[in-house]
């Protein structure tokens, strides 16, 4: 990869040439300016206020506007003679975990590549030291006429520079935020989370341009005389009122019937559909005569009722035999009293009979 800067890291008393190399590359398509009515390229042409003449780029140099219209012509050997330590390296100033720095201060990536034999040893030794502190160098570099800030990390055996913006080019969130209250419920945050989970299972590997690859089978086929226009569909957005519940049920089935996952909950739903009952048969009659579901549950009921049948029969019996045994004890005990007072008779005419003899005087005999 061809080189767009050299220069050196300096690591306290350390210092590694380098090569700065782009670690990005842009795939979007450009587009040409062309005239409609005939096809011909539209061009820009630089060109002098003062004689009106084209200037080429090897005329073209840098000047500072100032507030009245005046220009100050500023050349590259100016701007290689500042005093600046970052005109030529990358000066580390800081080690700091990686989490500190704010996404939003990202901006271009390059790899830093060692610059002949020499720079191999303390090369490695920078880039271990990363790894070993598992943290982040912050460093200030000179490119393309300015002083820049930069991230210093490992990856894979390579040490990559991020561009950062300064701190002061990053603007506060103003006005961004929804002004009005809006409370979220439990139930919803579950299903957020759900379709967080998985549409996070993805491959970064596996994303790509769609966009890029549709422009190019429009350029491919128009340029076969194949093309042939269709009118998009395009649905209304904005101002709509949804059911929040059910677009996040339908964007969790969505996404795993995209990655072949069986939604077990969508196969478990099943259409339920009422029961229609006969002309002239009100709920009454329904409520009387409940589904028998199985075999099973009908020989259970005949049991149940057989042992019933066999429990009333015990319990007439019982009361039966109970009534009989009763009028038994009444009979006896009747039959008791009568012999009782029949006895207590007779005793009372014993006794009467004893105490009249005793009473009636005995004859003497004479000798």
């Amino acid at each position: 990869m061809r080189s767009i800067w050299n220069g050196a890291i300096s690591f306290g008393l350390v210092s590694i040439p380098i090569k700065l190399v782009n670690a990005t590359e842009s795939h979007s398509i450009s587009f040409r300016q062309i005239h409609v009515s005939d096809g011909g390229r539209v061009r820009y042409r630089k060109v002098c206020e003062l004689d009106g003449e084209e200037v080429p780029s090897a005329e073209i140099g840098k000047g500072y506007e100032e507030a009245d219209g005046s220009i100050v012509p500023i050349t590259d050997e100016d701007l290689a003679q500042l005093p600046l330590a970052t005109a030529k390296t990358i000066e580390i100033m800081s080690f700091v975990p990686a989490e500190e720095i704010d996404p939003l201060q990202m901006d271009a990536a390059y790899y830093l590549a060692a610059n002949g034999a020499t720079a191999a040893k303390p090369y490695t030794l920078l880039r271990e030291a990363l790894k070993r502190s598992r943290k982040v160098a912050i460093a200030k570099y000179a490119l393309r006429g300015r002083e820049r800030l930069g991230m210093l990390r490992v990856v894979d055996d390579v040490i990559a520079m991020h561009g950062l913006l300064w701190p002061d080019e990053i603007r506060a969130p103003e006005g961004v935020a929804p002004e009005v209250t809006v409370s979220v419920r439990e139930a919803e945050l579950d299903l957020a989370d759900a379709l967080m989970a998985t549409l996070g299972e993805v491959e970064m590997a596996s994303l790509h341009d769609d966009y890029r690859e549709a422009v190019e089978a429009l350029i491919v086929a128009k340029s076969g005389g194949a093309f042939e226009p269709t009118e998009a569909v395009v649905e209304p957005a904005g101002g709509q009122v949804i059911d929040l519940m059910a677009a996040l049920e339908k964007s969790v089935r969505a996404a795993k019937a995209s990655r072949g996952e069986a939604d077990r909950e969508g196969e478990a739903e099943a259409e339920v559909t009422p029961i229609r009952r006969k002309a002239g048969t009100g709920a009454a009659a329904g409520a009387a005569a409940p589904k028998a579901v199985g075999g099973k549950k009908s020989t259970s009921t005949a049991a149940s009722a057989k042992k019933a049948a066999a429990s009333a029969a015990t319990k007439k019996k019982t009361t039966t035999t109970g009534k009989s045994a009763a009028g038994k004890s009444t009979s006896g005990t009747a039959a008791a009293k009568s012999t009782a007072k029949t006895a207590k008779t007779a005793a009372a005419k014993k006794t009467g009979a004893a105490a009249k003899k005793a009473a009636t005087p005995r004859k003497r005999t004479s000798a």
